[in-house]
C-alpha cells in the first residue's frame, strides 16, 4: 500500500535524525557542553516520539486502501435461498473469498473512510476506506423491527486501528478527520452479480450482469 510505504520511509527517517541526535548528545556531553547536549537531548527526543508516532500510524492503516478515485472494492454474488433469505459471496481485490448467510430482502454493505486533512498529504496521506460490515436488510421498517438480523464483519483483524487511535490521541487531530461512514444497500431477491464500488463520496453498488431470475 502506497500511503503505508510512505508512512515507514517517514517514520524510519525521523529513527535516523533521533539516532543522530543522540550521538551528538553523548559527543556533547563528553566535551561537557551543558547546553549542546541539553539541545540535542531534546531534538532526539522529538524524533524519536515522531517517530514513535508514524510508525503507530502506519501499523493502525494496514489495511485501509488508498482511495482518489472510484475503485473496486468487492465483487458480490447473491443468490437467493429461500423467502427473505440469501447468500452473499464476496470476491476481494487480494483475491480472498468470503461467503455469508444473511435475511433481508437487500444486500447492505457498509465502510469506514478516512479522511485526512491536507497537511496529511505532505506525508503521502490521503482518503482511505475499509469495508467493515455487511448485513441483510428489509424493505420493510416493520420486517426490519421484528425478524431476525444478519449482520458480520469484512474488516481485517490489526493490533491497532486507525479510529481506536483517533478517539484515544487528541494529537491526531491536526492529521485526521475519521468520524464517518459510508453505506449502500441493494434488493437481493434474484441471481445476481454486484461490484461493490467505492468513491470520495463514499459507497456505490452497480450490477455486472443478470444470470437468472428466481
Amino acid at each position: 500500500m502506497i500511503q503505508s510505504n510512505a508512512l515507514v520511509v517517514v517514520a524510519m527517517l525521523f529513527a535516523l535524525l533521533g539516532l543522530i541526535f543522540l550521538i551528538m548528545t553523548s559527543v556533547a556531553l563528553k566535551k561537557r557542553k551543558l547546553f549542546g547536549t541539553a539541545v540535542n537531548f531534546v531534538i532526539a527526543l522529538l524524533m524519536i516520539s515522531l517517530f514513535a508516532l508514524f510508525g503507530t500510524i502506519s501499523i493502525a492503516i494496514q489495511g485501509y486502501y488508498a482511495l482518489t478515485r472510484e475503485e473496486l472494492a468487492a465483487i458480490v454474488k447473491v443468490e437467493p435461498t429461500g423467502e427473505q433469505k440469501f447468500m452473499a459471496r464476496f470476491s476481494m481485490p487480494d483475491g480472498s473469498e468470503k461467503v455469508f448467510s444473511l435475511a433481508g430482502d437487500q444486500l447492505y454493505v457498509d465502510a469506514h473512510i478516512l479522511k485526512w486533512k491536507p497537511v496529511a498529504n505532505i506525508f503521502g496521506l490521503h482518503t482511505s476506506y475499509e469495508l467493515d460490515r455487511v448485513a441483510g436488510r428489509y424493505a420493510s421498517l416493520k420486517d426490519e423491527t421484528t425478524k431476525v438480523h444478519t449482520v458480520y464483519s469484512l474488516s481485517k483483524y490489526r493490533p491497532i486501528d486507525m479510529f481506536d487511535l483517533r478517539r484515544r490521541f487528541a494529537i491526531l487531530n491536526p492529521l485526521l478527520d475519521a468520524e464517518y461512514g459510508s453505506a449502500t444497500f441493494i434488493n437481493s431477491n434474484n441471481t445476481e452479480e454486484f461490484r461493490v464500488m467505492v468513491s470520495t463520496t463514499g459507497l456505490l453498488i452497480r450490477k455486472t450482469r443478470r444470470e437468472s431470475s428466481q
